[in-house]
């Protein structure tokens, strides 16, 4: 459970900030390459790197050599570990909503 938990955080971590979830974006729409589409993201390519690293090491994204060429993928499965957490709050709500109008109606009558 120990080893979850650590993903979880490394995930959430990962898609904390505003830039990486942008890469994510860029990258959901095919393959980037390097230089030409570092350039879309308003920051220094030092900066851009250092984002792709951690989404690598979070298993978001996966790069590849290519002669000079860095290519790099998005990896969404572990997105799915994200989409699982806010859907049992979407359960939590409804039931919550849900007892919340019961009440109201109770309390009309």
């Amino acid at each position: 459970m120990t080893l979850k938990k650590t993903r979880h955080q490394v995930i959430f971590r990962a898609i904390a900030d505003p830039t990486r979830r942008e890469i994510l974006n860029l990258l959901r729409e095919g393959s980037a390459r390097g230089r030409r589409d570092r350039q879309q993201l308003p920051h220094e390519p030092p900066a851009i790197s250092k984002h792709l690293r951690l989404l690598e090491s979070a298993g978001l994204v996966v790069a590849q050599r290519r002669g000079t060429a860095r290519i790099c993928e998005l990896n969404a499965r572990p997105l799915r570990m994200v989409n699982d957490w806010l859907r049992d709050y979407q359960v939590f709500w409804k039931e919550t909503l849900h007892n919340l109008k019961r009440y109201v109606e109770e309390e009309d009558r």
